[in-house]
């Protein structure tokens, strides 16, 4: 494969798009598109090479040999101890910005990378790999005997087998001491424990959310906003918590997204606490609905009675009235009046009105079979 194709075939043209610049499938999480990639000498811009790991595990690395690495290449990183494997993500101009993102203020600690992994390297790393899920097993076991609340989400072994990583959630604090002495005499490996939350266990194992599509934590998320009520307040949606939480069991992080657009056309609409005075009586807001801009009034303040639904033009318009001592005839535009009593639809039909149909269907079936008689001779 030469220069001018895909790392990895994500379609069958660019359309338009950088032909370098697209991820791989296996690593697609918290992909970073590198619209620079097809700018000569992009990648000898500087020698900071980011690598990711598995899930949402990233690292940024020097290649001071100066290999040819693109994105998708395999390489074998420094690591404390031994070395590790990952996948090259992003080289040349943006990874610097990709560190400043990340809060890297040091550059000083940054490992180097050693080699494009081989088949030994290959060999060890699937090794290790395919114990992790036992591993993780076995863990929970273990901090299950121990008395300990906390949970083991996920287990992440070095690239070559002489280290893992538990990514453990708990509520409070844990003394995990006696659990490390027990972990490395079980597993014959460096333990190092991570606390991780709801959310970022949630990006680690995945999934697909309500939306049919995959977790935003678990695809381009990094940084999690915490989530409260008052975003669904702002958006009107129902305070029911099953349809408010996510896999993670905490607030959609969803909710924030469109929050702020809320709150900014909220500022358009009348207040609840002001009601309409008119001619024909004072109207209450009943409800709203934020982004059409239309507000429903009512003429009883703690019920639904004949209803009127306005723009809030209209609304903010009459209380600039009533401000001044007027009232119009009517709230609504045009000067349609309202009924004055309600509306109740159980008295607008006469509830036999069936029955009586039966009847008269009755007495025209027995005068029908009177006049089919023949008549006498």
């Amino acid at each position: 494969m030469n220069n001018n194709e895909f790392r990895y075939v994500c379609g069958q043209t660019g359309h338009g798009l950088s032909r370098k610049g697209c991820h791989i499938g296996h690593y697609c999480q918290l992909n970073t598109y590198d619209y620079l990639a097809d700018i000569p000498g992009n990648e000898q811009f500087t020698d900071l090479v980011e690598v990711q790991f598995k899930n949402t595990r990233k690292g940024y690395y020097r290649n001071l040999n100066n290999l040819p690495l693109q994105k998708g290449d395999i390489v074998a990183v420094e690591a404390s101890p031994g070395h590790d494997i990952g996948t090259v993500t992003l080289t040349g101009t943006l990874v610097p910005l990709q560190m400043k993102k990340a809060n890297l203020k040091s550059q000083d600690e940054i490992k180097r990378i050693y080699r494009i992994a081989r088949d030994t390297d290959m060999e060890k790393y699937h090794e290790a790999k395919a114990r992790e899920h036992d591993t993780m097993i076995r863990s929970r076991q273990i901090a299950k005997d121990l008395g300990l609340e906390m949970k083991i989400g996920d287990v992440e072994y070095q690239g070559d087998g002489n280290k893992a990583i538990f990514y453990y959630i708990a509520d409070g604090r844990v003394d995990f001491r006696q659990l490390i002495k027990v972990l490395a005499e079980a597993f014959r490996v460096r333990i190092e424990m991570k606390q991780i939350g709801a959310r970022q266990e949630a990006g680690r194992i995945g999934g697909f959310g309500p939306c049919g599509r995959e977790l935003c934590c678990a695809t381009w998320m990094k940084n999690f906003v915490s989530v409260g009520t008052s975003a669904a307040r702002f958006q009107d949606l129902s305070l029911n918590p099953q349809k408010l939480a996510g896999q993670c069991a905490k607030l959609k992080c969803c909710m924030n997204y469109e929050v702020d657009q809320y709150i900014e056309a909220s500022r358009r609409l009348p207040s609840k606490e002001i009601m309409l005075q008119s001619l024909e009586g004072d109207f209450y807001l009943f409800k709203s609905d934020i982004l059409s801009g239309m507000v429903t009034y009512s003429t009883d303040k703690r019920v639904a009675a004949n209803l009127v639904t306005i723009p809030a033009s209209r609304a903010l318009e009459i209380i600039a009235m009533n401000k001044k001592g007027e009232k119009p005839d009517t709230i609504e535009e045009g000067g349609r009046k309202i009924p004055e009593k309600p509306v109740d639809l159980a008295t607008q039909e006469d509830l036999n009105r069936f029955d009586k149909k039966k009847k008269k269907k009755k007495k025209k079936k027995k005068s029908g079979s009177r006049n089919d008689q023949p008549s006498e001779p």
